[in-house]
């Protein structure tokens, strides 16, 4: 199997530029599905950190870069939006956040934002015991006893996987959109749609310049500190 991918064909969120080489890193099979960016790309083409896949090799060797608290040891590794990326030895802490268009960026944050992250719920299920088992938007799994709905977002402990804030989806509430032509724009849900039969229902949201119309698996429930992370 090859371990490249074409760059005209990469999804729209990857921060590559597309006509300047042939091909790039292929991401590894793991979170995000493929939306997810392999690290080496983030690491070499976003921050300039490395300038090759034994350099990034090197580096994840020496436990020197933590994705959402965890040493990893793959390069390919897929990274999506709000994951946590850290620089402990630099003391450098970035969240991944859909920028305009919805390209994934690096939002620098201080380390103790970097101790917990963003999650958006998917589904939910019942699990024995009574508790319920909700799946994030990276396919991450975290069992609570408390009651949440889908859409709403959550922010979870990057060390005990324990729900530290909930945000619901609803009328009011602050979110991103992630995809689409409003992909990175930032405001508050003023209506809800709900489409009869299967089509995705719509929201509206509006701005500070103005207001746009999207469908409602395109936008995320973020905190009110997503837009102030400089001054924290």
């Amino acid at each position: 199997m090859t371990k490249h991918q074409k760059r005209l064909s990469v999804p729209k969120s990857w921060p590559v530029e597309r006509k300047t080489e042939t091909f790039t890193v292929k991401a590894d099979a793991g979170p995000h599905g493929e939306d997810g960016v392999p690290l080496v790309v983030l690491l070499r083409d976003v921050l300039g950190y490395v300038d090759s896949r034994k350099e990034a090799r090197y580096a994840l060797s020496e436990d020197a870069i933590l994705i959402n608290g965890n040493a990893i040891n793959d390069e390919q590794r897929p990274i999506g939006m709000f994951d946590i990326v850290a620089f402990p030895g630099r003391n450098e802490y970035y969240r991944v956040f859909p920028d305009e268009g919805g390209r994934l960026a690096l939002t620098e944050i201080d380390e103790d934002a970097a101790e917990s992250r963003l999650g958006k719920i998917e589904g939910k299920q019942q699990v024995p015991g009574g508790d319920t088992q909700l799946t994030l938007h990276d396919g991450t799994t975290v069992i609570t006893d408390d009651d949440y709905n889908a859409k709403d977002s959550i922010v979870i402990d990057t060390d005990d996987k324990s729900v530290v804030a909930h945000f619901p989806y609803e009328e009011g509430a602050l979110v991103t959109a992630v995809r689409g032509n409003h992909g990175g724009k930032i405001g508050e849900i003023d209506a809800i749609d709900v489409t009869p039969g299967s089509g995705s229902n719509t929201v509206g949201v509006s701005t500070d310049d103005g207001s746009f119309e999207t469908v409602e698996e395109y936008v995320v429930v973020i905190d009110e500190n997503f837009v102030g992370d400089d001054d924290e």
